[in-house]
């Protein structure tokens, strides 16, 4: 077997070692590019409830301020998807199946809210 490709060319060569960077300007670096402000959207609530479920825990975000349903209901279904459970929007909050207050708090958090654990 020899360790040459079917061109003759040796394997491992790089067809773009003869060019030169000469005469570019210089990317930007990371520390250069800004970051946008992050402006908070506001505090929210997440609670812990089993009452009127049955004896299974839910877990809500209440007191959401300017926010319509259609962008309610798309964070349900993000929050749903990363925590692989259930959930709903109903009469204005969001409820997921099951005590997930630590993943549905990073999203918020993401998403520019500042969650608050209420209740006990």
């Amino acid at each position: 077997m020899s360790d040459k490709t079917s061109s003759g060319e040796p394997f491992g060569h790089n067809p773009f070692g003869h060019l030169s960077s000469a005469g570019l300007p210089p990317g930007p670096s990371v520390s250069e590019q800004p970051e946008p402000p992050r402006k908070s959207r506001g505090r929210v609530d997440i609670i812990r409830n089993t009452a009127g479920c049955g004896g299974k825990t839910v877990t809500v975000v209440t007191n959401f301020v300017g926010i319509g349903l259609p962008e309610k209901e798309k964070l349900a279904k993000e929050i749903q998807k990363t925590c692989g459970t259930g959930g709903t929007v109903k009469d204005g909050r969001i409820e997921i199946q099951g005590d997930k207050r630590e993943e549905v708090a990073r999203i918020l958090t993401k998403a520019g809210f500042r969650p608050v654990f209420a209740g006990g």
